[in-house]
């Protein structure tokens, strides 16, 4: 069991772990976590027999806070640095949110034979932003919304958004848990502000049409029908019209965050994906 850190060519530091042996399965976390944010999948998964793998993207959690970089182009060719420094082969990529986007960038771009299988949950393709091309997507007000609270109180915006909407816990009859609210505090903070705040047009912005198009991998899409963080129709349901080998799991009542707040149905579902 180890956690270290590569160094990627403009000397960006990204923090890793690297538990257990067998089949790799690698997490992308989601904005503005941390490698932790997949504790619970990471022990389940290791005690599976698979070898289990999770970074800090760049600007997050324990990896260099970089002026420069904070993109998806960048987030991906990170991932493609730390896959060939473990020397990975028939990996399994597994993203939340925002790392779902950097999935689907880094196994488009990179995959090229290291990559068995893909999974998106909750996550933010094809494109989160209303545009001409994508109608129903979010306006730039609510973009510009998260920034200006960024900005303003990062703090505050980090302890409102998990006790809020990204669990679910802002629901009738939800049941908040505290340490989960707190956790999520404890990674935001951890990241930098400057890398926090870019990397919301880069979850927001980025067009990932084409990298779903290009992936000839099996990719299992999942998503909570009451994601109040990236609404399901403008996301899960048009990814899986683009994916050559899509499968499509939608689970009803569940929030952007059920990976953490249902862990054991999800695991159950992603176990069953990868033996498949």
């Amino acid at each position: 069991m180890t956690s270290r850190t590569i160094t990627t060519k403009d000397g960006a530091q990204i923090f890793y772990k690297d538990w257990g042996t067998g089949q790799p399965i690698i997490f992308h976390h989601g904005w503005p976590l941390s490698a932790d944010d997949w504790d619970a999948q990471m022990l389940f998964f290791q005690l599976q027999g698979y070898r289990v793998i999770a970074h800090d993207r760049r600007g997050h959690g324990r990896s260099t806070q970089t002026a420069t970089g904070n993109d998806m182009d960048t987030y991906a060719a990170d991932v493609a640095a730390l896959a060939t420094h473990l020397n990975l082969r028939n990996a399994i990529h597994v993203g939340h949110s925002t790392g779902g986007g950097e999935v689907a960038r880094y196994v488009a771009r990179y995959g090229n034979g290291a990559v068995s299988k893909a999974v998106l949950i909750g996550a933010v393709p094809p494109i989160m932003l209303k545009t001409p091309a994508n109608p129903g997507g979010l306006p730039i007000e609510v973009f510009d919304g998260f920034r200006a609270a960024l900005v303003a109180n990062r703090a505050q915006f980090f302890r409102d958004l998990p006790a809020g909407p990204f669990y679910g816990f802002n629901r009738p009859g939800a049941k908040v848990s505290e340490g989960v609210i707190d956790n999520w505090w404890r990674q935001g903070m951890m990241g930098g502000a400057q890398a926090h705040y870019e990397c919301i047009k880069a979850f927001s912005e980025t067009d990932f049409t084409e990298d779903l198009e290009k992936i000839d991998v099996p990719v299992l899409v999942m998503h909570g029908d009451d994601d109040q963080i990236v609404p399901i129709a403008d996301s899960a349901l048009l990814s899986i019209k683009l994916l050559k080998k899509g499968e499509l799991k939608v689970h009803k009542g569940l929030p952007h965050g059920m990976a953490t707040t249902h862990a054991d149905l999800i695991n159950q579902d992603l176990l069953a994906f990868i033996r498949a």
